[in-house]
């Protein structure tokens, strides 16, 4: 009698496992910034793909198999999908992976994809697979992976968010600090977003990177069941490489956005000039320099009445030019620079002075170390509010905040670690907020502003609430906005026991004297036994 087979247990695949397999199907090919525009050029074609077919089939369900419906491109851009040329599609490209010119029908797909949709113009790389010098087996490899990633096979709420998330984080901890400045963790980027709350109205970022800060700005309305339909989204990107990818994130998602028809220096080209905005939202390069020429921008009317912010750094550049698009009745700006904005000397000095004398700086909250994937310093995050008086929002009463600033210090708060792996036998550690801590954080400042005065209360080496007079107020720290020069500190070295501690090092160098003293035993040993005593040498 013939023995039954043994049924094989198929292993099931990840999603994770797919993502990390598309990324080494291009491992030694290209640059890092090349093979990121590569797999998420890929990712975003067989998402687009994905949509156009489960569109097509609705119109087909429903007008019947006429091509007069069928390709209507307006059919499908009415519900935001993309129209795509049969050639474009991704069921086309997977048919075709192993042929010798694939890179060449790839390459064609998105600029067909591109001049079927005109909101899409500018945002796909051009000619890259053809360049990238990749084998025809390794972009077959790579399109074989990208093809896993289905929602029928992961049941992921958001799985276009979720890869899209995945591959920008990882290839800005992968790169240079110039090639990560499109990132900003999504930990960071929703602190932000839950803090100035923007349930409706115009979101703004003037560098706004890869996008991050408009999707979790509409992932917040999701989450407080608001109304996408209510909040615009508006920015600009001096990087090209950048600017694409932040339309290829937003397109793909479905977010309405305009991002102007180009990228350009908001500094030197405003693309959205003489726009009032309810919301920004913005992580600018730290300390950027030659942002300006030596004579350029010194009339400009953004730095009216301010001292004209220095070429070598523009921290507070990026502050005057937010400060000029919020709507000065109800504008609020949510925004991270590096910490040394907070004593900056000279003209800088001078514009934090002006800045705190209109009362437009709200809260300065410190950041905890080493959550950047391209620095390791601790950063601030700046809350500027035009409007700081008593006054109902989003249904809380607030208070009059006048002439007050909220310091919070969550330095000490880097216990919660993240490990990214870059590469095999490469990994990078990062501190993350969890959503607890970022609920706190936003207790503590709605607390601070609520009528309720009750509510809030100063915390050692934690928030203190300081006006801008008094004995120590802002004025008296010479306009600071250190944290560390009014949040109160416990003195620690109170708190040792002096008696333990010196009987502890003593033991300890009794043990190092002892290891000592071994060690000069055997080397005069070693000497006499070469026939040289010590004394002799």
């Amino acid at each position: 009698m013939a023995k039954a087979k043994k049924a094989t247990k198929t292993k099931e695949i990840t999603l994770e496992s797919v993502l990390w397999n598309c990324r080494v199907a291009l491992r030694g090919i290209g640059s890092t910034e090349k093979n990121r525009d590569a797999v998420i050029g890929l990712v975003f074609l067989k998402f687009a793909g994905d949509k156009f077919e489960k569109r097509r089939a609705e119109i087909k369900e429903q007008y019947g198999d006429i091509p007069a419906f069928l390709d209507k491109v307006s059919f499908y851009n009415a519900v935001n999908v993309f129209y795509v040329n049969e050639t474009a599609r991704w069921s086309y490209i997977v048919k075709n992976a192993s042929a010798n010119d694939i890179a060449v029908i790839i390459d064609k797909a998105m600029a067909d994809i591109e001049e079927s949709n005109t909101s899409l113009k500018g945002a796909l790389p051009q000619n890259l697979f053809a360049t990238l010098g990749a084998s025809k087996e390794s972009i077959k490899a790579l399109i074989d992976e990208i093809n896993k990633i289905d929602e029928h096979r992961f049941h992921d709420e958001d799985l276009i968010g979720r890869v899209y998330e995945y591959f920008l984080q990882i290839y800005a901890a992968s790169g240079t600090k110039e090639d990560g400045e499109f990132y900003t963790p999504a930990s960071v980027v929703k602190l932000i977003s839950e803090i100035i709350e923007p349930y409706s109205g115009v979101v703004y970022d003037p560098c706004c990177g890869s996008g991050g800060m408009f999707v979790q700005s509409l992932k917040f309305v999701d989450q407080h069941n608001g109304n996408r339909q209510e909040v615009s989204i508006i920015g600009q990107e001096s990087k090209q490489d950048t600017w694409r990818l932040c339309k290829m994130n937003l397109a793909i998602r479905g977010i309405a956005h305009n991002l102007g028809d180009k990228n350009a220096s908001t500094f030197t080209e405003d693309l959205h000039l003489d726009k009032k905005v309810d919301y920004i939202m913005a992580n600018p390069p730290f300390n950027l320099k030659g942002w300006r020429g030596e004579d350029q921008l010194t009339d400009d009317p953004r730095f009216k009445g301010f001292a004209i912010p220095p070429v070598a750094n523009a921290n507070y550049a990026w502050i005057l030019h937010m400060l000029s698009k919020l709507d000065v009745t109800n504008g609020i700006a949510g925004f991270l620079l590096a910490n040394g904005a907070l004593n900056a000397d000279g003209a800088e000095y001078e514009i934090r002075k002006e800045l705190l004398e209109r009362d437009k700086i709200e809260a300065i909250i410190v950041l905890p170390r080493d959550m950047f994937y391209t620095t390791d310093i601790s950063v601030t995050l700046w809350i500027m509010n035009m409007n700081k008086q008593a006054r109902t929002v989003n249904g809380r009463q607030l208070r009059d905040r006048t002439n007050e600033v909220l310091f919070m210090d969550l330095r000490r708060w880097s216990d919660n670690i993240e490990e990214i792996v870059i590469d095999k036998g490469k990994k990078k550690k990062k501190t993350v907020l969890n959503d607890s801590q970022i609920a706190e954080i936003k207790k503590v400042y709605n607390n601070w502003q609520a009528a309720d005065t009750s509510l809030y209360s100063d915390v050692p080496e934690f928030c203190k609430s300081v006006t801008l007079d008094g004995e120590d107020g802002i004025r008296a720290k010479n306009y600071s906005l250190a944290p560390s020069k009014y949040i109160e500190f416990v003195d620690r070295d109170l708190e040792i026991d002096f008696e333990k501690e010196m009987a502890r090092i003593q033991a300890e160098m009794q043990e190092v004297m002892k290891a000592e003293k071994k060690s000069q035993t055997m080397l005069e040993e070693a000497f006499r036994g070469i026939g040289y005593g010590i004394e002799e040498l």
